[in-house]
């Protein structure tokens, strides 16, 4: 087994503003549609941000030596009398796994939900993700619920078909406003308040008139 140096040190720390960016990038990088095509919660930088300003406190991130090690996005839910601690998202660098990264995190963010009252801990994952499955219930989390997700195709929707369809019709309205000949009044030397549609229609009466005269 590897033996730890003062560099192989993981630390434990609170989110910081700067921390969002790698977060969200190392997230990128774990929680891809490939790997998780049905999970219910899109990863994008809004995940970060919002809980960054809602629940710092539940935000933690692991490192060594400066760099990004893991991170743990957490929050609490109160209903009634019940307070309900949820770990969101739970992230470790491929470059620190099987090092206990998510060990420290899971133990730190818990302990803290605990100093704040929490009595009861959520965490979900995606069924087929088996080592995240292995890892929870190693930690203790247990009475495992299959969740049903359900998706809908909205292109295949009837109201869908009817906007496209409005859409389609506004645009070719629009197109033919466009292309309809601008009627302008002015006053021409030979017939006054004459409308002119096209000048060359103007020109041609002139001669006409110049002829008859």
């Amino acid at each position: 087994m590897k033996s730890f140096d003062d560099h192989d040190i993981i630390y434990v720390r609170e989110i910081g503003i700067d921390d969002i960016a790698p977060i969200y990038h190392l997230g990128e990088e774990l929680f891809t549609s490939d790997l998780y095509p049905y999970l219910y919660r899109t990863w994008d930088e809004w995940e970060v941000i919002g809980l960054y300003n809602t629940d710092p406190e539940y935000c933690l991130v692991a490192e060594n030596d400066g760099e990004l090690a893991g991170f743990v996005l957490g929050t609490i839910i109160t209903k009634a009398s019940w307070t309900y601690g949820y770990i969101l998202w739970l992230g470790v660098n491929p470059k620190f796994q099987r090092q206990g990264v998510a060990d420290q995190l899971v133990d730190k963010i818990i302990a803290r939900m605990i100093e704040d009252g929490v009595r009861f801990m959520l965490v979900d994952t995606d069924p087929t993700n088996t080592p995240a499955v292995k890892f929870f219930n190693r930690k203790g989390f247990g009475n495992m619920r299959q969740h049903i997700f359900l998706s809908m195709n909205l292109s295949k929707h009837p109201h869908y078909g009817r906007l496209i369809d409005y859409e389609h019709q506004k645009a070719e309205r629009a197109g033919y406003k466009r292309t309809r000949p601008t009627i302008r009044t002015r006053k021409t030397e030979a017939i006054p308040n004459d409308v002119v549609i096209n000048p060359l229609i103007n020109e041609l009466g002139k001669d006409l008139i110049n002829n008859d005269e």
